[in-house]
């Protein structure tokens, strides 16, 4: 299917296919699968995004830069987002705007693969590292008249994509220097938002770890299942029953909500002394030596593989996998987890029959004490307890990281302490402030939420230690939105 796909498009462009690189020829498939048509793009025009975002703040003020540097070049200079959306273009060249609007490579249009077929800034996203396509290796006859240079722009926080940086000229004009810019721009981007997002560090992208062994006793949820929350009780009976019934189960979720340990358990149910394997999207350099170690996993007898983010995975990776699950036969579970089922690649999508979904824990309270008991447990190697105030204040808590936070949370106040109270807690999961602090304002409030964490401290205790009156600590606490009450 993918050689026929690429041999219609270069016998079109008088290529010889073997001279075709196999990112390209996959890309090619994808855009002949999506029906793209070879003679002309016809994007869809949304006109839709969203201009006060930190992405775009900061890759506007880029490009803005940049345009300084290419003003009397041929090159038009774009902003992205993760789907592929124009969001912004700056050019000094109207002759090649114009051109560009006839194409409508232009703010407000789409230029996806399932929209434009091949193209830069498409392949970068798709793949998620950067992208030339040149001339006539665009699939789309109309644009074979323009060179365009992508590069991914992530998410210095998360890792995750939020867009691309692309700059496309004519074909004929050189190109030597434009893959260079896009990913300086790029680059500047992502260290625009980390300078703007209070500083914090980046999370490392994981190396190393591909497969993790699920075992009957790993997993947030292991151990405590009838005392969770009739919601992840649901899950795991809709993901137990789907596996009986047909071996296919998509559960989507935030990250860090237990997904894969819902999927986990799940298949243990349904195999209880098989070998269950579970695997992290990687990040882009490592994809070739990623699929390499499915070749000879999934054909093992009584082996079973969740895999999670898949809506992370570049798209080959994603298409290759779904080709290697088909090969392997029915006898192979397919188990993923994904933020949502419309990010899912359209490759495995296609191989799922059923989609359940776990809710955030903040929309599951009744999991938060068991978890945190649990989790403190097993740090700890022996049972704890919460004080009531402690207790209150980890089911008040919003959890924006999930199960993951609590883990992380938990293992630090476990390692102090058999009774956990308020004290052992980190100040963020103690306060509720709804505007950014400064830093004289996180310590401040940091400071006032240690002493009023203290077991059987007074306010006048308090306001003495912290050389506040009583009035202040109570306005002050309010306006950190500190939970603690005396």
């Amino acid at each position: 299917m993918a050689e026929s796909g690429g041999l219609e498009r270069a016998r079109l462009h008088s290529e010889p296919l073997a001279a075709v690189s196999h990112r390209l020829l996959a890309s090619w498939h994808r855009s002949q699968r999506y029906g793209v048509s070879l003679d002309e793009v016809a994007p869809v025009f949304s006109g839709t995004y969203d201009g006060e975002s930190l992405f775009y703040r900061c890759g506007r003020e880029v490009l803005d830069g940049l345009r300084d540097t290419l003003a009397n070049e041929p090159v038009s200079m774009m902003l992205t987002d993760a789907d592929g959306l124009v969001l912004d273009r700056v050019s000094a060249d109207r002759e090649l705007l114009a051109a560009l609007d006839r194409v409508h490579l232009a703010p407000g249009f789409s230029y996806a693969e399932d929209q434009a077929g091949t193209n830069g800034l498409a392949l970068a996203l798709a793949d998620r590292v950067p992208a030339v396509v040149k001339a006539d290796e665009h699939y789309s006859l109309s644009l074979a008249g323009y060179t365009c240079a992508a590069a991914p722009v992530l998410d210095p926080l998360t890792g995750r994509v939020e867009g691309c940086v692309n700059l496309t000229t004519w074909s004929q004009s050189s190109s030597d220097l434009l893959l260079a810019l896009a990913q300086s721009a790029a680059g500047n981007t992502s260290a625009m938002m980390l300078a703007r997002s209070q500083g914090q560090q980046p999370r490392p992208a994981p190396r190393g770890e591909v497969f993790r062994v699920e075992t009957a006793h790993s997993g947030a949820g292991s151990g405590i299942v009838d005392d969770l929350s009739p919601a992840w009780r649901s899950a795991l009976g809709s993901a137990t029953s789907a596996l009986a019934d047909h071996g296919s189960v998509l559960m989507v979720g935030e990250a860090g909500s237990g997904r894969a340990t819902v999927l986990a358990r799940a298949l243990r149910a349904s195999r209880p002394r098989g070998r269950i394997l579970s695997a992290g999207a990687p990040a882009a350099r490592d994809v070739e030596a990623w699929l390499d170690l499915w070749t000879p996993e999934l054909p093992k007898p009584d082996t079973a593989v969740v895999i999670r983010d898949v809506d992370r995975l570049p798209a080959r990776a994603a298409d290759t996998l779904a080709e290697l699950l088909r090969r392997a036969g029915a006898g192979v579970p397919v188990t993923v987890t994904a933020s949502n089922y419309d990010d899912v690649p359209h490759a495995l999508a296609g191989l799922l029959r059923t989609v359940v979904e776990l809710p955030a824990l903040r929309h599951r309270p009744d999991d938060i004490g068991p978890l945190a008991l649990h989790l403190a447990g097993r740090v700890r190697g022996r049972a704890v307890t919460l004080t009531g105030a402690a207790e209150r204040a980890l089911r008040e808590y919003a959890w924006p990281g999930n199960v993951a936070e609590v883990a992380t949370v938990m293992h630090h106040a476990a390692v102090r302490a058999d009774l956990i109270g308020v004290e052992h807690l980190p100040p963020e999961v103690l306060s509720r402030t709804t505007h950014r602090l400064t830093r004289i304002e996180t310590f401040e409030r940091d400071e006032m939420i240690r002493v009023l964490s203290r077991p059987g401290i007074t306010m006048n205790d308090a306001a003495e230690e912290l050389g506040m009156s009583r009035a202040t600590i109570y306005r002050k606490r309010d306006r950190y939105g500190i939970t603690l009450r005396s």
